[in-house]
């Protein structure tokens, strides 16, 4: 529901034409790398969480959360002073025409709100999911999530006495579902356990101390999402130098790509999560072995049903983007066949990776994403589209290409079994 922002206001803006769409893409590509970062740290945040939950340790549980807080604060508005600074040269270098950049700028603009509502309710999901409550941050989406579509649609279009803002309507609507939906979420947290008031001290010591820690261990794992952040933001750049309808095509196709890789990758990541709850509860290595036999075959029907989503999203795209020319909609026509084989290697990967920082062995993981992100994916779609200039299907067949670079290395490291012992963390010094 998260990406769905994304989704819902692409759906939205569709309505609007293509250049519309382009603009939405390129304000995109500038958000979703600092929603990148913010999911990186996030991402660290509830692996602590989830072995202190193992653990049952609430002083490790109250450090895990407040050092994320932190962080994500500190990483929001780092990220809005970036935008400050660069976001309108960057979108006039890439827009099509003035017209793309002005649109793009507005929406850009409202957006930022959403990152810092999303900085803080990101706290509060990882929380609860690291206990276990995983249906509290789905309570919490579903409540924001029809506010977000009523709102847009009306502001997008001037319904009901509202002004008519085009795409910055989009913008709007989602900020003020994010920050609904985080006020509801701290309401939940608050009442579960009085924001850890009662839970003297911090971990190993003073704040300063546990926060240092916090971030030294969630490095590794925030380099690496923001490794995949900058360099899908980087792609989506160079995308903007296709034609504008393989573009609207990709800025259409990519956030469902999201939406419906979630679905794998939640499965991965609640693997992750309950590996790093048993491996605080120090269970033995035949009760691990166990478990992840098991979450690994189900994955592959999450798998399965991510396919097909992205079926039925390009099945239907004639009718789902009616508004749009054919040439766009014949384009996103074209990416099925990658749309049906890109789930599978993308989740047996993304169980490896789950499962090895539940262990603490952030490092390795970072870096095969790093790696293959830079050295082949990157390089790969800046040759296929500025140097060969090929259609989207070739474009797009990268992200699966992508997928098998990083198949063998990150297979041979689980399957050698050193994350079944869980990495400590040194104590502080005296």
């Amino acid at each position: 529901m998260l990406h769905g922002i994304t989704v819902i206001d692409a759906y939205l803006v569709s309505s609007l034409g293509e250049e519309a769409l382009a603009a939405m893409g390129l304000a995109s590509a500038i958000t979703g790398l600092v929603l990148g970062f913010l999911f990186a740290f996030s991402s660290a945040t509830q692996i602590r969480i989830a072995q202190a939950f193992g653990a049952e340790d609430p002083q490790r549980l109250k450090s895990g959360f407040y050092c994320g807080l932190i962080i994500n604060l500190v990483v929001a508005l780092m990220g809005l002073a970036l935008i400050a600074v660069s976001a309108e040269q960057i979108i006039e270098a890439f827009a099509h025409s003035p017209e793309v950049a002005e649109q793009a700028m507005g929406y850009l603009m409202v957006f930022t709100f959403v990152i810092l509502f999303e900085a803080v309710s990101l706290c509060f999901a990882n929380h609860f999911n690291g206990c276990g409550k995983t249906q509290l941050p789905l309570i919490g989406y579903a409540f924001g999530m029809p506010v977000n579509i009523a709102l847009s649609i009306a502001l997008i279009h001037g319904l009901y006495g509202l002004p008519a803002l085009g795409l910055t309507g989009a913008a709007a609507g989602s900020a003020v579902a994010s920050f609904l939906q985080m006020l509801f979420l701290g309401v939940l947290f608050y009442r579960a356990n009085r924001g850890y008031r009662d839970v003297p001290g911090w971990t190993n010591g003073p704040l300063s101390y546990a926060l240092k820690r916090h971030l030294l261990f969630s490095l590794p794992i925030a380099a690496t999402f923001a490794s995949v952040a900058v360099s899908n933001q980087v792609c989506m750049l160079i995308y903007a130098k296709m034609s504008i309808h393989e573009f609207a095509a990709m800025t259409l196709i990519m956030p469902w790509v999201m939406v419906g890789g979630t679905l794998g990758m939640s499965w991965a990541q609640a693997t992750g999560i309950l590996v790093a709850q048993l491996l605080g509860k120090q269970q033995s290595h035949g009760v691990l072995d166990r478990f992840l036999s098991q979450a690994w075959r189900m994955s592959f029907a999450a798998a399965a049903c991510v396919a097909a989503v992205y079926a039925g999203v390009c099945l239907a795209s004639p009718a789902l983007y009616s508004e749009l020319e054919p040439a766009t909609t014949n384009a996103l026509l074209s990416l099925l066949p990658l749309a049906l084989l890109l789930p599978f290697p993308k989740q047996s990967n993304a169980i490896c990776g789950n499962t090895l920082r539940a262990s603490g062995d952030t490092v390795y993981v970072m870096n095969v994403f790093v790696g293959a992100q830079w050295l082949f994916k990157v390089p790969a779609v800046a040759l296929f589209v500025l140097y060969f200039d090929l259609s989207v299907f070739w474009v797009f067949s990268i992200l699966f290409l992508d997928e098998l670079v990083k198949f063998a290395p990150f297979h041979l490291r689980t399957f050698k079994g050193d994350w079944k012992t869980l990495r400590e963390e040194e104590p502080a010094a005296a």
